[in-house]
């Protein structure tokens, strides 16, 4: 198992002489909710991916990854459709949930129960926080659509929030849905009875995730690259901020509310950072093998505007042959926790590496 890589240390900065990457092995890698207004019909998200049992233990053969997350999103979902009623005005409120009620995998909200749930929480403690990071998530997509960063026409198979509402709309929308995930976390936790503490700590490290060591400074370097000579250390202080950091947040903030300790919380860290490196590294693989209708998005777009990404840097194979050397190191991560708590999260790094959109 190769070592920790300098990608993982926190809030590093981006330097031409910084080696980020593994060696790869040679490994290859095999209800939508109504909201008045504008509407769109979104095929749920299905996927025929082969979950491997390297182990053969007993625990992983009766364990339903299918069935964990379809259970997970469908709590998320209704989390989702009860904490984003209509209000006036009207036009915002449908903006809003337009994109959050939008589906999806819902891969960020599962990230947080299962961290919660693998270190002795429950899923009614973990939701609020699991909800917040998805309003994150879709505020990120709302403005990443926009024309004045990637200029995008298509999202989950449907018109963009911007293109649906209107430029305006969309900005509003997304700030909306960024400041009601926090407002969202401090309620559900004193709900919950979450200690305060807790829920403090998790609001800390949800708004880390979102500006300066997180989305904000990933996007910002990703939009200066574009057309530059990028190598592949600024590559990944792109991804590690604009993808992987949220995703690092959910685990965390979902093992935070239920209890984990400091040694626990700094696994679950490194297998999240490495498994939201793992998204984005398969995200631009897909993006030059899958089509638009494959995808739901606009295929072909980092090639297009010349953006630098894994397999123009690395090759297809290469990206792969990371992709697999990720997931293993995730996984390792996971060792020190009891096995069958683990399941989740372990198939879950498998998932991502074979999804197909």
């Amino acid at each position: 198992m190769a070592k920790v890589a300098p990608f993982l240390v926190h809030h590093a900065t981006p330097s031409p002489s910084l080696k980020l990457h593994f060696s790869p092995r040679n490994a290859s890698l095999h209800a939508r909710h109504s909201t008045p207004g504008v509407r769109c019909a979104v095929a749920t998200p299905t996927s025929n991916i082969p979950i491997t049992n390297p182990t053969g233990s007993q625990d992983e053969d009766l364990f339903s990854f299918d069935r964990y997350m379809a259970s997970k999103a469908m709590t998320v979902n209704d989390a989702l459709d009860r904490a984003l009623p209509l209000v006036q005005p009207e036009r915002l409120s449908e903006s809003m949930r337009y994109s959050l009620l939008a589906g999806g995998k819902r891969v960020r909200p599962m990230l947080a129960i299962a961290a919660c749930e693998m270190v002795g929480g429950d899923e009614a403690a973990a939701t609020p926080v699991a909800c917040a990071v998805e309003m994150v998530h879709t505020m990120s997509l709302i403005h990443d659509d926009l024309p004045c960063m990637d200029d995008d026409d298509l999202r989950r198979g449907c018109p963009t929030n911007h293109v649906a509402f209107g430029v305006s709309t969309a900005l509003l929308a997304g700030d909306a849905l960024l400041s009601l995930s926090f407002e969202h976390v401090a309620r559900g936790c004193a709900e919950h009875g979450v200690p305060a503490d807790r829920a403090l700590r998790a609001v800390a490290e949800l708004a880390n995730a979102v500006g300066t060591g997180g989305l904000a400074a990933g996007q910002v370097v990703d939009l200066a690259s574009e057309g530059a000579d990028v190598g592949l250390a600024t590559l990944e202080y792109i991804h590690i901020h604009k993808t992987a950091r949220l995703l690092e947040a959910a685990a965390v903030c979902g093992a935070i509310v239920g209890g984990a300790t400091e040694e626990d919380i700094e696994s679950i860290r490194r297998y999240a950072r490495y498994v939201g490196l793992l998204f984005q590294v398969v995200d631009d693989v897909l993006d030059v093998t899958q089509t638009s209708e494959q995808l739901g998005k606009t295929a072909g777009k980092d090639l297009a505007t010349d953006k630098a990404t894994y397999p123009k840097l690395m090759g297809v194979d290469g990206a792969r042959a990371y992709a697999a050397e990720l997931v293993a190191s995730a996984e390792a991560e996971l060792d020190r926790f009891d096995r069958a708590r683990t399941q989740p999260l372990r198939h879950l790094a498998r998932f991502i590496a074979y999804r197909q959109n």
